[in-house]
């Protein structure tokens, strides 16, 4: 007989699951199949939202495994400490997992096949979070892409992986229940569970299923012309099912080809596949540049001259700019977890070009606030805005807050609702505010400078001022 283990992390889900499928794939009459998380210490140092969306979707998958007949067990510790406890006390064989490759996850996934095999146990683990590895799209060269048009040429040509299914019945036959001799690891994770404050819809599985279903039945269709308005419903909304795994990246890939009618307008179909090749371009990136998270990838400009001054990045965080398209999407992002993917582009510009602030503090909110924080594609996206990642936008292309604002919100149905205080301004106002004459002010019940801040800055002097930065260090 032999014993396997699964390792769970985040990808929070039964169906298309590799490492699972693997596991099952290799059991034979007689084997043990154990199900497990590890809770690091770490998880009880600081507690924020994507936490909370994060172990609100851990309840629901370890209510789902225990339906199903595998109850997942819980260990804790330091992770070499934890790995022995679980080895010795359920006397593992095997261990199956979907490895990181970026960031803290990569370092962890390497001292664990390490130690784990120093313990003659033999580890698997596969490629699960993404449609194609780093090192997958390649170049003629064999080196990697740094620009992303060229890179998803190549991505288009590639096969892709196949659906990976997981045998329910087996599942069920070999899953067994130890988690009496785990108490600890019970008695941590239900402490998780005590510290959740924040509760948010569309958790786990079934509600990833649900959402994906809904986006093809027609909004995928019109997708390339609908997703830059916040005000309407025209993303997908799957980022936070992808980031904890509640749903496969093939799966998703897989039910736009299997579901979609091509006979149809496709523009929008061609425009979400590119997404699903952006995730993969972005984890590349952060594969081979570890670094990216702490220092420009366009080594010329490490060292901008960024300004320090920290109350305007408070101002920043609690959309207080007097930008009211800034001010509307960091409300969003800091009372829903979430926040439009165009207004992450263009608060991440605000920032970085009209605050001259450093992205690195914009990216850190970004990863305490967003419930979807990917740090691949969060980093990424940020150096993209401030023209030091790789395929970034130029540093002259300055976003105007106001022109993005008139253009994605043209009557101003996102602010007002974000911004309350502006509910009541006229539409030839919402965009400016501040050029409300005093008397249109009383009307609107937003006195400037007191209901509502003055803008913070001077968007065409500041574009300016950034402009010189960047030309500086080129």
């Amino acid at each position: 007989m032999t014993k396997r283990a699964v390792w769970f992390r985040r990808d929070l889900r039964l169906q298309d699951n590799t490492a699972l499928a693997k596991a099952l794939e290799h059991t034979k009459d007689g084997d043990e199949l154990l199900l497990f998380f590890h809770i690091h210490p770490a998880l009880n140092e600081s507690f924020t939202a994507r936490h909370d969306y994060f172990f609100q979707t851990l309840a629901s998958f370890v209510e789902k495994a225990e339906d199903a007949g595998a109850p997942v067990h819980f260990i804790t510790g330091d992770t070499e400490d934890a790995f022995e406890n679980l080895i010795e006390t359920a006397g593992i064989d095997m261990v199956y997992f979907n490895r990181d490759e970026t960031g803290f996850g990569y370092e962890r996934d390497k001292q664990v096949e390490k130690y784990v095999t120093s313990l003659d146990v033999d580890v698997y683990h596969y490629l699960d979070h993404h449609i194609h590895g780093a090192d997958e799209v390649k170049k003629q060269d064999g080196g990697f892409y740094k620009v992303f048009t060229p890179y998803l040429k190549k991505w288009k040509q590639l096969p892709k992986p196949a659906v990976q299914k997981v045998d329910d019945e087996l599942l069920k036959k070999a899953a067994v229940d130890e988690r009496a001799s785990f108490k600890e690891g019970e008695s941590a994770y239900a402490d998780l569970l005590e510290k959740i404050e924040a509760d948010f819809g569309g958790v786990g599985e079934a509600d990833a299923w649900a959402r994906l279903e809904q986006f093809l039945d027609a909004d995928i269709y019109d997708y390339d012309e609908r997703r830059d308005f916040p005000a309407v419903d025209g993303t997908s909304l799957m980022s936070r099912y992808l980031r904890t795994g509640a749903i496969s990246v093939r799966s998703v890939y897989h039910q736009i080809h299997d579901q979609v009618d091509f006979r149809k307008k496709t523009e929008g179909v061609e425009t979400y596949i590119s997404e699903l090749a952006w995730r993969d371009f972005y984890n590349m990136i952060y594969h081979f540049y570890p670094n990216a998270h702490d220092e420009e990838v366009v080594e010329k400009y490490q060292g901008i001259p960024w300004n320090n001054d920290e109350d305007v990045l408070e101002r920043w965080k609690e959309g207080r700019t007097g930008f009211p398209i800034i001010d509307a999407a960091m409300r969003q992002l800091n009372e829903s977890g979430w926040m439009h993917n165009r207004l992450r582009m263009a608060v991440a510009s605000f920032l970085t070009k009209d605050l001259l602030m450093d992205w690195r503090k914009g990216e850190r909110y970004f990863q305490e606030k967003l419930v979807d924080y990917d740090p691949a594609s969060n980093i990424g996206g940020w150096q993209w805005a401030a023209s030091t990642g790789t395929d970034p936008v130029p540093y002259f292309r300055v976003f105007n807050p106001t022109r993005q604002s008139e253009r994605f919100d043209p009557h101003g149905r996102f602010i007002k609702e974000w911004l309350p205080e502006l509910r009541d301004v006229p539409k030839k106002y919402i965009h400016e505010p501040a050029k409300m004459p005093e008397n249109e002010q009383e009307k609107a019940k937003c006195m400037i400078g007191e209901d509502y801040p003055e803008p913070l800055v001077d968007h065409k002097r500041m574009r300016e001022r950034a402009i010189q930065l960047f030309k500086d260090k080129s």
